[in-house]
């Protein structure tokens, strides 16, 4: 939880500044952002696919680094 005090020469919008960057800094409200929505889990078809897709696409870099055409 977070509190903030308001000091002696402080003005409201001060507070509500300080309140805001010690929420922000905090990393609470991107928790509960990124749990607004639920998203479905991949298929077992999906994850194959896709470590298929990353297997060649590595083999096809490293072909290219061999051969000096990418650094």
């Amino acid at each position: 939880m977070i509190e903030v005090k308001k000091k002696e020469s402080e003005t409201t919008a001060g507070l509500m500044r300080r309140f805001s960057q010690r929420v922000k800094l905090s990393g609470n409200l991107s928790k509960v952002r990124s749990h607004r929505f639920k998203t479905r889990p991949k298929s077992e078809l999906k994850k194959k696919e896709d470590a298929l897709k990353r297997e060649a696409y590595r083999k096809k870099t490293e072909l290219l680094r061999k051969l000096g055409k990418i650094d």
